[in-house]
């Protein structure tokens, strides 16, 4: 499907001669004088390699169809990530390159929404909270109140975070997946 240049956001999949790309930023430039140009910074999606468009915004880019649908995450091995359609039970293999740093999350049985273009998954969209337990933490000093620093810790699935002092070893903790950070101590 053919869409204008200046209608692309963040997030969407153009198609630049038989190669999908996913866009990362997309600028509207208004200049004083000529003519107003769509500046796209994309990165391909076999290989990882960013590369920086510039298109009149009345041209017109191949926009890919993206399948988005919700999967179950259930093993890794060699072959890559094995999720499972909930609904249809098809399995997709997802590769470690396209999944990322988004492993850390990936615990048995998590929901995460697979992005898929002819059932190739082409990106992974995890859920906004993760329950993770402390394995190991400095600590904490007698006097320290709850207001003051953080201190480092290690969780189970392996990640490195930053805790207020009253978490020990052994609590459970729920993390933001974005950037791996600290949101409160988990209530099961």
């Amino acid at each position: 499907m053919r869409v204008q240049a200046s209608s692309l956001r963040k997030g969407n999949v153009v198609d630049l001669e038989g190669k999908l790309y996913v866009v990362l930023t997309a600028q509207n430039i208004h200049p004083g004088k000529g003519t107003p140009v769509t500046q796209l910074d994309m990165r391909r999606i076999s290989d990882g390699v960013k590369v920086s468009e510039r298109y009149r915004t009345t041209e017109s880019v191949e926009r890919a169809s993206v399948d988005e649908r919700d999967y179950t995450f259930l093993y890794s091995d060699g072959e890559g990530f094995h999720f499972m359609n909930p609904e249809t039970y098809d399995q997709v293999v997802a590769s470690p390159e396209m999944v990322g740093d988004a492993h850390y999350y990936l615990t048995d049985g998590v929901t995460v929404k697979l992005l898929t273009h002819e059932g190739v998954p082409i990106g992974i969209e995890l859920p906004r909270l993760a329950t993770f337990e402390v394995v190991e933490t400095e600590p904490s000093v007698k006097g320290q109140t709850a207001s003051s620093s953080y201190k480092p810790a290690v969780l189970s699935n392996g990640l490195k975070t930053m805790i207020p002092p009253y978490i020990t070893a052994g609590t459970r903790i729920v993390v933001l997946t974005e950037d791996g950070s600290y949101q409160e101590r988990a209530k099961d």
